[in-house]
């Protein structure tokens, strides 16, 4: 199913292209391959004639209509969506559209307007907005420690076990000898944070978890980090992503700049264990 149902007749009629976009019936309209093809490019001329006009002060300048946004799986379920109605409650006329993976989808080729990325950034052709830091630890459960004993240093880890991210096979520390990789035997390997992060507190041994994801674990004791005093190395970060060959859209900008605010300086995630003792 595609959003905008019209778009594919009218550009047909328009441009007079005689190649079938969708498949009409009475009681149901679809995409035909080609329409699927024709749709991503078709939304950013739409897309580019909105942020043109913005451009100059034509047309409206509150963010409306739909705003397409893909974002790492838990990272959208923990965080995103609980801000969405404050998010709406102040664009009365706008809709977003999201897409949940922790497969990095691209942006051009899916129609999105932005992108939340949890990434060590690398050069491309986007432009991007730190939102925050992303701090990733070691944790273990109180029974996995109390049967197995907590690590004492990173040449520990591989006397251990581990539930791994897919992705994340290397662990490297911070160590006074300089940078240390570990790869640790993952017993369990899976592609969900949150998956893998539950399968920590279920015994299954020692993970690696960012804090926006299991603070509330941490915070309760169903969750310990283990090896404070080596620091991971990985400069990981959330970023706002979007294509660097436009300028930003009102409804563009008006959800990077909420969401800038919201996790702005340190996140509540953070903070969170800070005022715990954490």
């Amino acid at each position: 199913m595609f959003h905008r149902p019209w778009l594919a007749l009218t550009l047909i009629n328009w441009k007079k292209i005689w190649v079938r976009l969708i498949h009409r019936t009475t009681r149901k309209v679809s995409l035909t391959d080609e329409g699927k093809l024709f749709l991503p490019h078709a939304e950013e001329v739409l897309s580019s004639i909105e942020i043109a006009q913005a451009a100059v002060g034509v047309g409206s300048q509150t963010p409306q209509g739909t705003l397409r946004v893909t974002a790492p799986a838990s990272f959208g379920r923990l965080h995103l969506v609980p801000a969405m109605e404050e998010f709406l409650a102040s664009y009365p006329q706008l809709n977003i559209d999201f897409r949940f993976s922790d497969s990095i989808l691209d942006l051009i080729e899916g129609g999105f307007d932005v992108a939340i990325r949890d990434a060590v950034l690398k050069d491309s052709n986007l432009h991007a907005r730190k939102l925050a830091d992303d701090k990733r630890i070691i944790v273990a459960s109180p029974d996995y420690i109390k049967k197995y004993g907590a690590p004492k240093t990173p040449q520990d880890i591989p006397q251990h076990a581990a539930v791994n991210l897919v992705g994340l096979e290397t662990w490297e520390f911070d160590t006074p000898q300089g940078v240390v990789s570990i790869k640790p035997k993952t017993r369990i390997r899976m592609d969900n944070g949150e998956a893998v992060r539950d399968a920590a507190i279920g015994g299954n041994g020692l993970t690696l978890t960012a804090t926006w994801c299991s603070y509330p674990y941490l915070e309760s004791g169903q969750l310990v980090q283990v090896l404070k005093d080596y620091p991971l190395t990985a400069e990981c970060a959330l970023w706002a992503v979007y294509p660097s060959n436009r300028l930003l859209a009102p409804k563009v900008r008006a959800f990077i700049d909420f969401l800038k605010k919201r996790y702005n300086g340190e996140p509540y995630w953070d903070k969170a264990l800070r005022e715990a003792g954490l």
